[in-house]
């Protein structure tokens, strides 16, 4: 009995010492990019809102029975310029808000510029899918605008907002100090 019990608990604090050793390794695998990832997931989520604002905001007011029934290119030019708006306000104060921050006028104004470069991705898919490829049906120009082209755009828009609109903080203090300055600069 003795021995099952001394046996037991050596084999315990062996696993346990393992899974000491395996929770680390992973914590030191992961830590690098620990960043990357919250900033993908929040991304994600402020997408995710983004285009529920976008569809149902275009759908109430082309079918709400307001000023814009019937006129769905003014609807959907409103939609966009809404939810995209709320898109650089939960990006700027929630999935980047750890990076450096340039003047909101421009910062703004790049988002919107960026956000129409990949909505041509996304056109562009359509384009070459529709009229080079020849694939004509309505399954084939959804999958080439709504998955691939809107996978390619959210790549594009991920890393270009990282690169140019929430550019990684400088590593010099005055470069710090001047950032802030711009950060805290109204439009």
């Amino acid at each position: 009995g003795e021995v099952m019990k001394l046996v037991f608990r050596q084999e315990i604090a062996e696993a346990t010492t393992a899974g000491t050793r395996l929770v680390t390794t992973a914590n030191r695998l992961y830590a690098p990019f620990r960043t990357l990832v919250h900033e993908i997931a929040k991304f994600g989520i402020i997408g995710m809102i983004s285009l529920v604002i976008d569809v149902g905001l275009f759908n109430l007011l082309l079918f709400g029975g307001g000023p814009l029934t019937n006129k769905p290119i003014t609807a959907k030019i409103v939609s966009v310029a809404v939810a995209t708006t709320f898109a650089y306000f939960g990006n700027r104060f929630w999935t980047f808000r750890h990076r450096g921050r340039t003047n909101m006028g421009r910062e703004y104004l790049l988002f919107f510029f960026l956000n129409g470069v990949a909505m041509l991705i996304a056109i562009s898919c359509l384009w070459f899918s529709h009229y080079v490829l020849g694939f004509t049906s309505a399954l084939a120009d959804n999958i080439s605008a709504n998955v691939v082209g809107l996978v390619l755009g959210t790549l594009f828009r991920f890393w270009s907002y990282r690169k140019w609109v929430f550019p990684a903080l400088p590593d010099d203090a005055a470069d710090q100090d001047l950032a802030n300055r711009d950060a805290v600069t109204p439009i």
